[in-house]
């Protein structure tokens, strides 16, 4: 599993609810990497940190869920699509800092590889918008250096 740090850029990160702003430790998120018919599924967060950004997919890990019971979970409600979540290929820490250094969100994101089982589109949750995404297409779209860079080097997908 390969692993990176990623302080500056928490533009990879699942939308965080209200009680992970400035947390007291860090938090376990999970995020999937979906492919079906050549193109990835990404979403477009509605939501602090990373509102207005398209990312991987995914959320914060329950208590008692596994990585893949959660990215299954996660991935149906912001999606409407239905995964087989799978081993974990990538794992990055995000912290974001405010103006005055406090940590304002703290994530463990661990990505794991999902089959494509069924279901239609259907944003929710933290997600305004899903699709799936064409290689072309990614670099017209408003993603994250570290997305671009994940998805180029690990799967020559994209720019």
């Amino acid at each position: 599993m390969e692993q990176r740090v990623n302080q500056s850029n928490s533009m990879d990160i699942m939308s965080a609810a209200s009680g992970n702003f400035y947390p007291d430790r860090p938090r376990v998120a999970v995020g999937a990497i979906v492919f079906k018919d050549g193109c990835i599924l990404l979403v477009q967060r509605g939501k602090p940190p990373a509102e207005g950004y398209w990312a991987i997919p995914g959320g914060s890990v329950e208590i008692g869920e596994s990585l893949q019971q959660a990215a299954q979970r996660e991935i149906f409600e912001e999606t409407g699509v239905s995964i087989h979540a799978r081993e974990p290929v990538f794992t990055f820490d995000v912290v974001e800092r405010d103006a005055d250094g406090a940590v304002r969100f703290h994530y463990v994101v661990v990505d794991v590889m999902a089959d494509y089982m069924e279901g239609n589109l259907n944003p929710a949750g933290d997600a305004t918008d899903a699709r799936w995404v064409s290689s072309a297409e990614l670099s017209r779209l408003k993603v994250s250096r570290a997305t671009l860079d994940l998805l180029k080097e690990r799967f020559h997908f994209g720019v």
